[in-house]
């Protein structure tokens, strides 16, 4: 009975993309990702950066291996692919070439933040705004392929766009106060104000280059991570509220933010994932999905294996999709075919707002 939901997950996951095979082509032509090491699938690889995980024992489940995905297989984003009905995932935009841009392109990249500065102190990242700059890159190559600028922004507009940052802005960040000043400058309201700000400018700058649907990230549940429960947990096991409500308070103004777009840009579409929802439905009821292990990572250093992440060579727990979390920050794959899978498709009305990415794509 272990892993009876998981296992239900991936028998979904197939019939999907057996259907979508029968249909030929994706419900989406094309998918555009933004965020940070949660979907990085190699950007960081090539960087001056402490923020990679292109060795073993990453993607010690992935059929390609290790990949710079900072996970034992696939990522969110990967479940969410196979669920649009694409055949391949989508290429990091390190790797992109020629037509290959016109399935969609992931721009994330481990470490990287709302703010310029977050993750500063890990190297080289690429911020929210350099993953837009890289996008009006990529637009204007969709249009010399297309050769037409309608002609683009009509494909365009029917691609999805997911955007999942700020989980940084608070860990390498707010509170970083060694590297930072942000925690004594900001309140946390003030803070999430400052960052839906920034991440609303960005928002503008892919509509103005023709997306048209939006599928909007929230922040999970930080203060429950086995870094932050190796650090500030007295039994390794309670969560970091002060933390974790500065991470609601975000996750409450990206509702708003999704609310006002949708009433000030009716030729387009934007959605709310609950990420924090979904995690805390994870570790509250573990054994529906098959999890034993709530509070640290399978492979890590350290009280909860959460001090650092997982170091090269390093041979992980044999149970992987009895964990939730795969090293000190990430979840493994077990939970990302359930974050992706509830993603795509809502289980509960809580997980997605005002539509799951599968509506999103239909619209």
């Amino acid at each position: 009975m272990a892993r009876v939901f998981v296992m239900m997950m991936k028998i979904m996951m197939i019939m999907a993309m057996a259907m979508n095979i029968a249909m030929c082509d994706p419900i989406a032509p094309c998918y555009f990702i933004f965020g940070d090491s949660l979907v990085d699938s190699g950007n960081n690889n090539q960087l001056q950066s402490f923020a990679r995980a292109d060795y073993f024992p990453y993607g010690i489940d992935f059929p390609f291996g290790p990949t710079g995905r900072f996970c034992n297989g696939k990522t969110t984003v990967d479940v969410i692919t196979e669920l649009l009905g694409f055949d391949d995932y989508i290429t990091p935009y390190a790797q992109a070439r020629g037509e290959d841009i016109l399935r969609g392109v992931n721009y994330a990249s481990a470490a990287a933040g709302i703010r310029e500065e977050t993750g500063r102190q890990l190297g080289g990242r690429i911020t929210f705004a350099g993953q837009v700059a890289n996008h009006v890159n990529t637009v204007s190559q969709v249009v010399n392929i297309l050769g037409d600028e309608n002609e683009a922004a009509n494909y365009l507009s029917k691609c999805i766009y997911s955007i999942g940052l700020g989980s940084n802005d608070y860990l390498n960040n707010y509170f970083m106060p060694l590297y930072y000043n942000t925690g004594s400058q900001y309140s946390p309201d003030s803070f999430a104000n400052d960052l839906i700000n920034r991440y609303t400018e960005q928002l503008r700058i892919m509509y103005r280059n023709g997306a048209r649907k939006f599928a909007l990230i929230g922040i999970g549940a930080i203060g429950c991570s086995p870094n932050e429960l190796a650090q500030n947990s007295r039994d390794g096991r309670t969560c970091d509220e002060r933390i974790n409500s500065a991470n609601r308070i975000f996750n409450s103004k990206l509702v708003s933010l999704v609310d006002r777009f949708n009433q000030n840009t009716p030729d387009a579409k934007f959605t709310y994932i609950n990420a924090y929802g979904i995690f805390q439905d994870m570790v509250t009821n573990p054994s529906r999905y098959g999890f034993r292990v709530t509070n640290a990572g399978c492979c890590g250093v350290g009280r909860n294996n959460g001090q650092i992440t997982c170091l090269p060579g390093q041979a992980p727990c044999l149970n992987r999709d009895e964990f939730v979390f795969w090293d000190a920050f990430h979840p493994g794959e077990a939970a990302n075919i359930v974050i992706g899978s509830r993603s795509f498709k809502r289980e509960a009305a809580s997980d997605a707002h005002p539509y799951d990415i599968q509506q999103l794509a239909m619209l």
